[in-house]
């Protein structure tokens, strides 16, 4: 019953609007006052054609998908920003094994490899997890 009030005042405020703006256009009286006359009848024709049931329904329908499609971007920009930050770990554990090189110590490059190599691994664990949602 609330939206059927709330209605009533949208479709009275249309009336009164489209009224007023009629009234104040430079045609004689009786021209205005016949426009008038249709144009509130074309708005009370609409109006009873509306099922109020089906706006809501549609309305909300559509708030729904807004809402999804928006996890759906979170979900997406979260798994964009991960895929660079894995790619940036595994940038670093290169670097990593590239100074242990550098540095020429055997037991450095031994570790810094496994540490590259752990880091691949448990990035694409996270990576895989992320696009499975």
């Amino acid at each position: 019953m609330k939206n059927k009030k709330g209605f009533g005042k949208f479709a009275f405020g249309a009336i009164v609007g489209a009224g007023l703006g009629i009234l104040f256009a430079p045609k004689k009286g009786s021209e205005t006052r016949k426009e008038l006359k249709a144009k509130i009848d074309e708005l009370v024709n609409k109006a009873k054609d509306l099922d109020v049931d089906e706006v809501k329904e549609n309305i909300n329908n559509k708030i729904e998908e807004i809402k999804a499609e928006l996890e759906d971007l979170d979900k997406e920009k979260a798994l964009k920003i991960a895929k660079k930050k894995a790619k940036d770990l595994q940038n670093k554990a290169e670097e990593l094994v590239n100074y242990a090189i550098e540095k020429g110590t055997p037991v450095l490059e031994k570790a810094a490899n496994s540490v590259k190599e752990k880091t691949i691994e448990v990035t694409k664990q996270v990576l895989a997890k992320l696009e499975e949602k």
